[in-house]
């Protein structure tokens, strides 16, 4: 027996001010999250793209299309109540993050890392006053305590909005540094997602593409371009660490 389906039962969603923030609303009535906890988002530019979200279903409500609806939800009802604890396992992909460890070969890929990632690790001593120690292989290397002490600044620098985008920037990436950089405008989505896929680009082109990992690629792939989009509309980039 199939479970019960939520279908589209509002003429029209659109935007009003609440309170610090902007609620949609749907034939007049607030959206609220899973939890119940009303849905204010904190700009106009973001609420108008999640009501655009509701206007575009048709039918039954498929929240896989909904995703800045979903990410507003996740900021509301998980990240802002356990907001430390979020940001901790953030900062904690300082220590090891993708950008520091490098092949032993060959010497083509040891090169196309080099060339991707030594420009942002040097971005990220530079602008985070954070350099990251590189290491050859996989067994882990210690970072310098000032460096994570920076970097757990910049996380930490972040309201709950835009530290469920960072979440899912960096948890896609493999990489801090990659998703602060989208972060403070540095890269974009598309050229965060071509760094942090050195590795398994490589493979695919010795060894050829396996459509079932290919499939799973494109979903990330969307999901950190629908990140980025987040926190886009969650207003100007955060300053740097000072």
């Amino acid at each position: 027996m199939s479970g019960w389906k939520a279908k589209r039962f509002w003429s029209a969603a659109t935007v009003e001010p609440d309170g610090a923030g902007w609620g949609i609303r749907l034939d007049g009535r607030p959206v609220k999250t899973p939890a119940k906890a009303p849905l204010i988002v904190p700009t106009e530019a973001m609420a108008q793209a999640i009501a655009a979200e509701w206007d575009a279903q048709q039918g039954e409500v498929r929240p896989e299309t909904m995703p800045l609806t979903r990410a507003a939800n996740s900021a509301i009802d998980k990240v802002t109540p356990q907001f430390d604890a979020v940001a901790a396992m953030l900062a904690d992909y300082g220590g090891t993050d993708l950008l520091c460890y490098r092949a032993e070969a060959p010497e083509p890929l040891i090169a196309r890392q080099s060339a991707a990632w030594d420009p942002l690790l040097d971005w990220a001593a530079v602008e985070l006053g954070a350099p990251l120690t590189v290491a050859t292989g996989i067994l882990p290397v210690a970072q310098p305590s000032d460096s994570l002490a920076r970097l757990t600044q910049a996380v930490q620098a972040h309201d709950p909005f835009r530290l469920t985008a960072l979440h899912d920037l960096v948890a896609i990436s493999g990489s801090l540094v990659i998703g602060l950089a989208i972060a403070r405008g540095r890269l974009d989505a598309a050229a965060g997602w071509q760094v942090s896929r050195i590795d398994e680009d490589w493979q695919t082109e010795q060894w050829g593409a396996d459509d079932e990992a290919a499939a799973a690629a494109a979903v990330k792939r969307q999901a950190m371009q629908d990140a980025a989009r987040f926190l886009w509309l969650c207003g100007p980039v955060a300053e740097p660490a000072q």
